[in-house]
């Protein structure tokens, strides 16, 4: 066989290449629609709270009225932080990014917790609950510290969503506002093997415990390719200012290939991210509510030349970070809430990993220079 026949085939970012089963979520090819258990993702943000869809990744099925209840008790009795947790987050620059703060406050976390060794089942599942509650207060608690204020405890008779806001601003808004911020949670829950996922089931595979896999989940999710795309895009509208301006942005960042359109493309979907509809829709009840209408306007205008010229279509980043922006949100908040989001997705897939845990150890195509001796140090050359 000759060397070309059998050099082996490198798939660069991993594309096209299946690693591993799960039955966490699937995206269906025939409908387009991303699932979480086999319920259709848009099903779930239209008739669930994010509470529910937290506990479908965790236990692969929607809860009953009772089990929701408990679910729901154990969470809000796991939302405050602790002083010293406080103390942490004083520490920190203001101008750090939150993705950074977060990502050292869910380590302290793990060190804070003293059965952080316990990886069984229920260990890790209770770990995944305590998480979910307190990276909101801490994501909040971070915002005011940075902004100058003190901190807001958290409510337990409050909703997730209604609890965020109340830390975050000191008030809870009008419903169809939690309604749509609690929706963009159900979308942003899980997504397969993404690359934040992929991370943590990676850090997994070594027997390591929760938190760190978290840990490296958030710092492979603040990438701008990742997470960081939904800031991105609040930036990319912000720059473009207008809808009058929209068009021949859009036309120069299309001919001269120096501007990034943010917000459009997504590996898994051919044919348009399915989430984008519905969130799309609740970005223009947003807009409608809070004066936003020109923001929509430009994002039509992207869009429709995006899909006319490069037959590219948005992802769910491209209505979210407009629709975070008009709830008020500072724009380098947005990836940390979507943490608040996948911590959900991530930590089913790190439950799942450890149900058939295999080291992940990829292989790689050597193309440096061929063995060699060492020289000493006197005979050597300058390269």
């Amino acid at each position: 066989m000759s060397e070309s026949a059998s050099a082996p085939v490198i798939a660069k970012g991993l594309a096209g290449i299946y690693s591993d089963t799960s039955r966490v979520s699937k995206v269906f090819d025939d409908t387009n629609t991303l699932t979480y258990f086999g319920y259709p993702v848009q099903e779930l943000a239209e008739h669930c709270r994010f509470e529910e869809v937290a506990y479908l990744l965790w236990h692969g099925e929607l809860p009953t009225a009772e089990q929701l209840k408990k679910f729901e008790q154990q969470e809000r009795s796991e939302r405050d932080i602790t002083d010293k947790m406080l103390t942490v987050l004083k520490q920190f620059r203001k101008d750090a990014h939150p993705m950074d703060t977060l990502r050292t406050a869910i380590s302290f976390l793990g060190v804070e917790d003293a059965e952080w060794e316990d990886a069984s089942p229920a260990g890790n599942l209770q770990k995944s609950i305590r998480m979910l509650a307190k990276i909101p207060t801490i994501i909040a608690a971070d915002f005011r510290l940075r902004s100058g204020k003190e901190p807001i405890a958290p409510r337990k008779e409050l909703t997730m969503a209604q609890n965020f806001f109340f830390m975050y601003f000191g008030e809870v808004p009008d419903e169809k506002v939690v309604r749509c911020f609690d929706a963009s949670l159900t979308f942003y829950a899980e997504h397969g093997f993404n690359a934040s996922t992929f991370t943590a089931r990676t850090v997994t595979s070594s027997l390591s415990d929760i938190y760190s896999a978290v840990t490296a989940a958030i710092g492979s999710l603040k990438g701008p390719l990742h997470g960081g795309a939904n800031e991105a895009v609040m930036h990319m509208l912000l720059d473009i200012g207008t809808p009058e301006n929209a068009q021949s942005w859009i036309d120069e960042a299309l001919s001269e290939k120096k501007k990034l359109v943010m917000g459009f493309g997504h590996r898994v979907y051919k044919n348009g991210d399915s989430r984008v509809p519905y969130m799309t829709k609740y970005f223009h009840e947003m807009a409608a509510i809070k004066d936003g209408q020109k923001w929509v306007e430009i994002e039509k205008i992207l869009e429709k030349t995006m899909v006319e010229k490069k037959n590219i279509h948005p992802n769910l980043d491209y209505p979210v970070g407009p629709a975070y922006y008009l709830m008020g949100f500072d724009i380098p908040v947005f990836t940390p809430i979507f943490v608040m989001s996948r911590i959900t997705g991530w930590t089913a897939h790190i439950m799942e990993q450890l149900e058939n845990n295999k080291l992940m150890r990829p292989l790689s195509v050597y193309n440096g220079v061929p063995q060699r001796t060492v020289q000493p140090l006197e005979s050597r050359k300058a390269a």
